[in-house]
């Protein structure tokens, strides 16, 4: 079982992830992309969404044409945890890989 990292720990992770931030409304991370156009935008989707699956563990997101907002959290722990942390990981990579405009 993972746990809600603290707040030493959480910031910690957002000084290492480009553009992340703290949620002003619950214990989460958010973070924003734009991409070129909705093509890039869904196979930037795609590519976090296999790499869910694999580690179980799922964002919140909101895709509107070429922008993608996610947010992670961990629901049943109501907070950000190690879970978390690797999936942001993984998508500040895949984002710094694909360069959002």
């Amino acid at each position: 079982m993972t746990r809600k990292l603290t707040v030493d720990e959480r910031s910690a992770l957002l000084s290492e992830l480009n553009g992340w931030r703290a949620s002003t409304d619950r214990e989460a991370i958010q973070c924003e992309y734009k991409f070129r156009d909705f093509n890039e935008a869904f196979g930037f989707m795609t590519r976090v969404a296999i790499k869910a699956e694999e580690i179980g563990h799922h964002p919140d997101w909101f895709n509107v044409y070429n922008e993608v907002k996610i947010t992670l959290r961990t629901h049943d722990l109501d907070g950000v945890t190690e879970l978390d942390a690797q999936l942001a990981r993984f998508i500040d990579e895949v984002a710094r890989t694909m360069q959002p405009s």
